[in-house]
């Protein structure tokens, strides 16, 4: 487990008790390899409309959190800590939208991957018992690639950049951990900054013999 940026904040929050009630906008996520992200990138330049995510932004979001309390995340690091879960590869897999007849999200999907979503029913359990309130949706894996403004790009021509991407893939790459993100919103979009980073294990390691 690595989590040095993590632990100064709360060193800074016992340090000056004034702070403790500072919001956190946080979330659990999985980073991509240098290899993936340069996939995606070049998926991007083809997007016929949206503004494309920083290639440093990319990443699959396993629980959002939402504005915690210090004291409330960290109590949802140390639960992330607590979590023993065996790795797994995964595999991005065509194009979606979310948003319906204005669609708002263009992004990557995942191919089905019991693991990973095993990984994420245990993480948003354990933030829940940690006193976060987690998004209460469906766990729809994908790697967001362009977000559009309400009326932003004519949909048919979304559809069809989703029906000609259908053929995209990336992958399998291994999962190894998982990660905290505090996320800064800011007039350039949004900087997101690892807080903690928690290693999933092999089978044996994960899932020890009494």
């Amino acid at each position: 487990m690595k989590c040095g940026a993590l632990e100064a904040i709360f060193r800074e929050c016992r340090f000056d008790r004034s702070r403790s009630l500072r919001m956190i906008r946080a979330f659990a996520a999985i980073a991509l390899p240098p290899e993936i992200r340069e996939s995606l990138v070049r998926l991007q330049a083809g997007l016929p409309s949206g503004r494309p995510v920083p290639p440093e932004n990319l990443h699959l979001t396993l629980v959002f959190l939402g504005e915690l309390p210090e004291p409330v995340l960290e109590d949802v690091h140390l639960a992330f800590a607590a979590i023993r879960a065996e790795r797994f590869d995964m595999t991005l897999s065509g194009l979606g939208l979310f948003g319906g007849a204005r669609p708002r999200n263009l992004h990557a999907c995942l191919a089905e991957s019991v693991a990973l979503c095993h990984l994420q029913a245990r993480l948003e359990t354990a933030a829940r018992r940690a006193g976060a309130s987690p998004e209460r949706r469906r766990f729809s894996p994908h790697v967001t690639l362009a977000t559009l403004r309400p009326g932003q790009g004519d949909p048919g021509r979304l559809e069809r950049a989703v029906i000609a991407g259908s053929d995209f893939r990336a992958g399998p790459f291994p999962v190894e951990s998982f990660g905290l993100y505090r996320s800064e919103l800011g007039r350039n979009g949004a900087v997101h900054t690892e807080l903690a980073q928690y290693a999933l294990f092999s089978s044996q390691l994960a899932f020890p013999e009494p």
